[in-house]
C-alpha cells in the first residue's frame, strides 16, 4: 500500500502509524518534519504544482518498495503557511523487518529534500523574505543512495 498526500491539513501521527501497522509486518519506522525555530524565523511558506509534485512523491515511493520488502509507505507532506512548531512532513514505512523500514524512510527523506517539487519561502520577524535553495548535504545524502543503487 502507498499512500501520498500533499495539502495544507495537518496530520495525526497515532492515526497515520495505525494505518500502516495494519497492513502488517513487524517494523514501523517513521520520520516527522517540523518547521525549525531558529530564532528569528516567523512561517515557512511552501508551494508546489500538484500534478508534478503527486508524480514525483509516488516515484519516489515506489523506488523505496522496489528496493525494499515493504507492507506500506505513507508520504505526507504540507504545502501553505506554516508556523514554527508546525509539520511540515511524515514519512512512514512498513516491512518485516527493523533495518528494511529503517533505511526505506530514510531514502525516502533524503529522496524528498532533492526530488520533489517543493518550493519554500521563509519569513523572517522582521518581514524579510528569502526562498530557500537545496543544502549541499542533502544533495550528498541523496546521491549517496545512487550510488548504493548502482552497486
Amino acid at each position: 500500500m502507498i499512500n501520498i498526500e500533499v495539502g495544507p491539513e495537518d496530520f495525526d501521527i497515532g492515526a497515520e502509524t495505525l494505518k500502516v501497522a495494519g497492513q502488517g509486518g513487524g517494523a514501523i519506522a517513521s520520520f516527522v518534519g517540523q518547521v525549525r525555530d531558529d530564532g528569528n524565523l516567523a512561517s515557512l511558506e511552501l508551494e508546489h504544482y500538484p500534478a508534478m509534485t503527486q508524480k514525483a512523491l509516488l516515484e519516489i515511493a515506489e523506488n523505496a518498495s522496489s528496493q525494499w520488502e515493504l507492507h506500506a509507505v505513507t508520504i505526507i507532506h504540507r504545502v501553505g503557511k506554516l508556523a514554527v512548531g508546525e509539520n511540515i512532513v511524515m514519512v512512514i514505512a512498513g516491512s518485516d523487518h527493523r533495518q528494511a523500514a529503517i533505511d526505506a524512510c530514510s531514502f525516502i527523506m533524503d529522496k524528498l529534500k532533492t526530488v520533489a517539487p517543493f518550493w519554500k519561502k521563509e519569513t523572517r520577524v522582521d518581514g524579510a523574505e528569502k526562498w530557500i535553495e537545496e543544502r549541499a548535504s542533502d544533495i550528498e545524502a541523496s546521491n549517496q543512495w545512487d550510488q548504493k543503487q548502482k552497486t
